[in-house]
């Protein structure tokens, strides 16, 4: 029997700009939360929902929250390669990373069911 085809929520969103990078992971924390399989991957400026301080973040203490269920869950995070910042506190929680390049985000679009994209 096939795999079953996830959800894909992709996030680009600047958590240090916006709320809606916050909102495209609760978002996805729901849609976890209703036994889907989920693919968070985070794009360009959204790998700072990675950031050890979230005191720079919008939303911070929420993300932070959220962050930790997904890590509870073991649902790792697909962070694209080109955008991991050279900070070593960078991801200092050690939530799983999965790194992927741009065409392998393709990859994964083209096996997803449905998406949430922000």
């Amino acid at each position: 029997m096939p795999e079953p085809q996830p959800v894909l929520v992709v996030i680009a969103c600047d958590p240090r700009s916006s709320h809606r990078a916050f909102e495209a992971m609760r978002i996805g924390v729901g849609v976890v939360a209703g036994e889907n399989d989920v693919t968070f991957v985070l794009r360009g400026p959204a790998v700072h929902l990675l950031d050890a301080d979230t005191d720079d973040l919008v939303d911070g203490d929420d993300i932070a929250k959220f962050r930790d269920n997904l890590k509870r869950l073991g649902i790792p995070f697909h962070v694209e390669t080109e955008a991991i910042p050279t900070d070593p506190d960078w991801n200092e929680g050690g939530h799983p990373v999965v790194r992927v390049a741009r065409a392998e985000i393709a990859a994964l679009m083209r096996r997803g069911r449905r998406f949430i994209v922000f």
